[in-house]
């Protein structure tokens, strides 16, 4: 009698990442179908339990540019650089709300899924990108709004700009743009992720810091309103959030400061944030849920 071959043993070996800076790219792509998992849970769990559900995505850029047209534009009566107040405003929101949505929640990684993390094994990185991925229907439908607007401005008023014209190139600015928002959001978030993972006040501190950083970025007011003589146009030049807004400003709404000088050092910035976040994210999730 010839004796049935035993099936070959397959031995899964679970153990703590290992340098200062290690992304499990192979793990990342393994995981994938969590990865959309996530992406749903996001999106839906974000509006559960609203009456207005998914329209608070458009609601919210809307009552912002309303509250603004009014305080910068009727009170303080702020430049808005020949551009309508509305469209001026909004299009600042539009490149701004993504960062400002996304941002804290990659922060709140580790405490908002400290229980899941002491479960089951996955790759912790799937949570911060699944939350670039979500908030990306937010933006859609802003900039679904945006256009309405524009279509509404060119109509009924005297302003007569060109939508991302020249195509090719407008679409490529406002393509490069965006993803420096994401890899933004992603440094700084995964920077802070790590902090708040075992200083819990952080959570309390970040939306102070979330709305000095939007009075930091010219979203209200124009950025040739900061004088190249005074220091305020270094510290606007420093902040990498300032040439990704003025990219979409320059694309949308045809009015902008943004210049190649602008977006390499902003570029540079966001990039040594990116890999600081990074390597941060890496050494706390060996130890985070411990603490947690």
């Amino acid at each position: 009698m010839s004796s049935t071959p035993e099936a070959p043993k397959t031995e899964i070996v679970i153990a703590p990442s290992r340098g200062w800076f290690r992304i499990p790219w192979h793990e990342l792509w393994d995981y994938r179908d969590l990865f959309w998992q996530f992406v749903q849970r996001d999106f839906s769990v974000k509006y559960r339990q609203t009456i207005l559900g998914p329209a608070w995505f458009i609601l919210q850029p809307l009552m912002m540019t309303a509250v603004f047209m009014v305080v910068f534009g009727r009170i303080a009566k702020l430049s808005t650089d020949n551009v309508p107040p509305g469209l001026f405003y909004f299009c600042g929101l539009l490149s701004w709300s993504y960062f400002a949505q996304t941002m804290p929640s990659i922060a709140a990684t580790f405490t908002a899924n400290a229980h899941l993390f002491g479960k089951i094994y996955f790759p912790r990185l799937t949570v911060p990108l699944s939350q670039l991925a979500s908030n990306l229907v937010a933006l859609g439908l802003q900039f679904a709004v945006f256009v309405v607007l524009w279509i509404y401005y060119r109509t009924f008023t005297d302003y007569h700009y060109n939508l991302l014209s020249p195509f090719l190139p407008s679409l490529g600015l406002l393509l490069l743009a965006q993803a420096q928002i994401m890899l933004l959001a992603l440094g700084v978030g995964c920077i802070l992720a790590a902090a708040t993972g075992k200083y819990r006040d952080l959570q309390h501190v970040l939306p102070i810091v979330v709305q000095l950083w939007l009075y930091a970025t010219p979203v209200v007011y124009p950025l040739s309103m900061v004088s190249h003589e005074a220091n305020w146009w270094i510290v606007a030049a420093a902040n990498p959030m300032t040439a990704p807004v003025e990219a979409f400003k320059l694309v949308l709404i045809g009015t902008s400061s943004w210049t190649l000088s602008l977006a390499a050092v902003s570029w540079g910035l966001t990039l040594a944030l990116l890999v600081a976040g990074l390597s941060a994210f890496s050494q706390a999730e060996r130890t985070v849920i411990d603490v947690a």
